[in-house]
């Protein structure tokens, strides 16, 4: 299914470990250089701003193309191609990501223009067909169309535009099948994104094809986001008041309001509670986000103090917390601690071979006693012991 060479793949995932042993220090500039010049991967662009530029130059090509092709269809049969001009620029798209593919464009800017302009036109040409009638079968299309160029060409916005779509599916399905379902639906949506969070722990736990690991890990994260918001107070309150019909006005109560005033709050908690047992990161910085949007929620409908007193007194609190925990943690060894990963440290290791020249030539290189800061023992250098956690 992937259309890109697995050996390539395989050399860019050893060429981004080689990034994180270069700033832990593990490695230095030459052994990395060395690393690029002996593993040949995509022709990729790591640089926020040039793959910008070069997402906005995919753009003006693929315009480019449809402009010209619609000079053609448009001036034969005018109200024929004005139907079916979606169609073929979502083909085009997809006949652009393929090319750019099969000439190892990956995560350039360019072919994440093409994945997105199939995406868009797939969605805009059903709707059209449509009549804009049937929101089901353009969420379906773009779910379908989503989820096989993620497969294919592994872009991960792609994945996460495939489970936005998803989401919205089912979230339409249920309001749409029947009124009383509209009561429940925030329940329902909790069940789901937990669902899919057991489901995607599941997946990675017996993936064979690591390829498909960030994008399984995005949208786990991502269930958790939706976790919250299907709980949120403020978001249950004024989406009821949308589903109202002829409502104007300020929203009114919701019943079980003290549910959801409790689960605005404890699960922001929960989150960070296991973030830092299990230090993953990720789920760290969810956490702030969602405990965040829960003060918002607070703000919005109990105006204790004014917004400058209480930004002010929020920034006071935070500074507080910042300081204690940092001369609380500063000296701790293990656990939860303030001290930097050994991967982050860049006196570190100075003069320790890469993983990647160890694996790849076969090459059992010579560490110096008196210029190593650490003597190895017998075995092979795996990772250095350094995981995925802060």
């Amino acid at each position: 299914m992937i259309v890109y060479d697995k050996a390539l793949l395989e050399n860019l995932q050893l060429h981004e470990q080689a990034d994180s042993l270069l700033k832990g220090g593990f490695i230095n500039k030459a052994q990395k250089s060395l690393i690029e010049k002996e593993l040949p991967s995509f022709k990729i662009h790591n640089n926020i701003l040039i793959r910008i530029g070069f997402l906005l130059l995919g753009i003006l090509l693929y315009f480019s193309i449809g402009g010209a092709i619609s000079i053609v269809g448009y001036n034969n049969s005018p109200s024929d191609y004005l139907d079916m001009c979606c169609y073929i620029f979502a083909i085009v798209g997809l006949a652009g990501c393929e090319f750019l593919a099969r000439n190892n464009y990956y995560r350039n800017g360019l072919d994440e223009a093409f994945v997105f302009g199939t995406i868009l036109n797939a969605g805009i040409a059903v709707g059209v067909s449509t009549d804009g009638n049937n929101f089901l079968a353009v969420s379906i299309t773009v779910a379908i169309v989503s989820l096989i160029l993620f497969l294919r060409y592994l872009h991960l916005l792609s994945v996460l535009v495939f489970y936005l779509a998803l989401t919205l599916t089912i979230g339409y399905a249920i309001i749409d099948f029947r009124e009383s379902a509209k009561m429940i639906l925030p329940f329902l949506m909790m069940l789901f994104s937990i669902g899919t969070y057991y489901f995607c722990q599941n997946l990675i736990n017996n993936l064979r094809i690591t390829f498909y690991n960030n994008g399984i890990l995005l949208v786990k994260s991502t269930s958790l986001v939706l976790l919250y918001f299907s709980g949120n107070y403020y978001v249950v309150r004024e989406f009821s008041a949308l589903l109202i019909e002829n409502y104007y006005g300020e929203s009114l109560e919701i019943p079980l309001a003290w549910f959801f005033w409790i689960f605005t709050f404890i699960v922001p908690a929960l989150y960070l509670f296991f973030a830092l047992k299990s230090k993953e990161r990720i789920l760290l910085w969810i956490g702030l986000f969602c405990l965040c949007f829960s003060f918002f929620t607070f703000r919005t409908y109990h105006h204790v103090l004014p917004p400058e007193v209480t930004l002010t007194l929020g920034g006071l609190i935070l500074f507080a917390i910042a300081y204690f925990s940092i001369r609380k943690l500063k000296n701790k060894e293990a656990g939860i601690t303030f001290r930097p990963d050994r991967i982050s440290n860049p006196n570190t290791f100075l003069n320790a071979e890469a993983l990647i020249i160890a694996s790849t030539f076969g090459m059992k290189p010579e560490v110096k006693p008196s210029e190593s800061p650490m003597e190895f023992g017998g075995g092979d250098f795996s990772g250095g012991g350094s995981g995925g956690s802060f």
